[in-house]
């Protein structure tokens, strides 16, 4: 019998979520059984996930014509379509979400992304959707933004579960466990239970190996004067984003170690754990894995694509090895700054913080544009 690997995760103190959730899952029965025989213990979501989920299937065509008898608007039917598999997704992980105390279980949905710039919005908008889809083990996808941060901090000590994403930059996870921590904490002195609550600080990474793999392309094509330069250039594709997330990792065990925190874990706070997001390998040159094997370690969750969970069952090689190699990790992160190689680190995250709320806000508006169509279609049948 051939070993489920991504089964011996679970043993390091990680969880395995999937970055998927489609209709057809949940009514198939594929969802339940993968919760069952993969170790599945939660779903994220996003709208290029539910872009691709509703756009030409009608498996949501008959609850789309309900919705047109109903008089909603096309923005009303969106949301019954996918609040409905939010609320299913919860219902079967439900058990997981009992048997784990609260700690995994979860099923993610995402603000608009159009509101990302906007506070205000983004709480209301947090508010309405942990409201009416009324689940305790839904969490609200809130972005790491200036305006973000924010309404994460309000969620959290209104007791909302929050998962907190596009995170890219070591100080943009400092700055998301900080807003998780100053929730908890005004939640407390409001003398509400604080125990119930849960978050994780989703963290990206292939996106950052590619945009730096970009840069010392661009680099190595114009040419280098000599081989020790072209050496060093070479030595960090592919490395960066698993050092940089190796580097917050350290991060977040000072945090725990926080006065400010060890105080809220008296009280029975729970840790907002790193999540790693964006793990599916987009570079045919490196392991399809290769985001999973590097990062297994304690109170952490990786999110993978379908493709990268039947991978990982075949051949990750499973180890703890978040904590191995620390020192070459903030080696490299350092070697940016080397002249021969000088790629500037903030900059290349903040284009990549903008480059991720584009990429939710173009298949939302895709999304929205197909289903208009398909609405119009059916509106004269129904």
């Amino acid at each position: 019998m051939t070993t489920n690997h991504l089964l011996e995760i679970k043993e390091y103190g990680q969880s395995i979520w999937m970055d998927n959730l489609t209709r057809d899952l949940l009514q198939s029965g594929e969802l339940k059984q993968m919760v069952e025989t993969q170790g599945l213990r939660g779903i994220t979501s996003n709208p290029a996930i539910f872009e691709k989920a509703i756009k030409g299937n009608k498996i949501y065509d008959t609850d789309i014509e309900t919705g047109i008898r109903a008089g909603k608007s096309l923005l009303e039917i969106y949301e019954s379509l996918i609040f409905d598999d939010i609320r299913n997704a919860c219902d079967i992980f439900l058990p997981v979400y009992e048997e784990s105390g609260g700690l995994d279980g979860y099923i993610s949905i995402e603000v608009p992304p159009n509101i990302a710039d906007d506070t205000e919005s983004t709480i209301s908008e947090a508010r309405r959707y942990h409201r009416e889809i009324d689940r305790p083990n839904v969490m609200i996808k809130i972005p790491g933004t200036s305006a973000g941060l924010p309404a994460v901090e309000q969620m959290i000590s209104e007791g909302v579960n929050v998962n907190v994403t596009l995170l890219f930059s070591v100080q943009s996870y400092i700055n998301t466990a900080w807003a998780y921590i100053r929730g908890l904490e005004k939640r407390a002195a409001s003398g509400e239970d604080i125990s119930k609550i849960a978050s994780v600080a989703s963290f990206f990474l292939s996106r950052i190996d590619i945009k730096i793999d970009e840069r010392v392309d661009a680099v190595l094509k114009k040419g280098v004067d000599q081989l020790a330069q072209e050496a060093k250039l070479n030595a960090i594709k592919g490395k960066i984003a698993i050092a940089n997330a190796k580097v917050a990792y350290q991060e977040y065990k000072k945090i725990i170690a926080d006065p400010r925190w060890l105080a809220l874990k008296e009280k029975g706070a729970n840790v907002q754990r790193l999540l790693w997001a964006s793990t599916g390998t987009k570079n045919p040159d490196y392991s399809d894995v290769m985001y999973v094997d590097e990062l297994v370690g304690a109170d952490t969750v990786n999110t993978l694509p379908p493709a990268t969970i039947e991978a990982c069952v075949d051949h990750c090689d499973v180890a703890p090895r978040i904590e191995t190699g620390v020192e070459e990790a903030y080696q490299l992160i350092n070697s940016l700054k080397d002249p021969d190689i000088d790629i500037n680190l903030a900059e290349v995250m903040e284009e990549l913080l903008s480059e991720g709320i584009d990429k939710f806000v173009q298949p939302f508006e895709s999304l929205m544009s197909s289903l208009q169509e398909k609405v119009d279609r059916l509106a004269t049948i129904a």
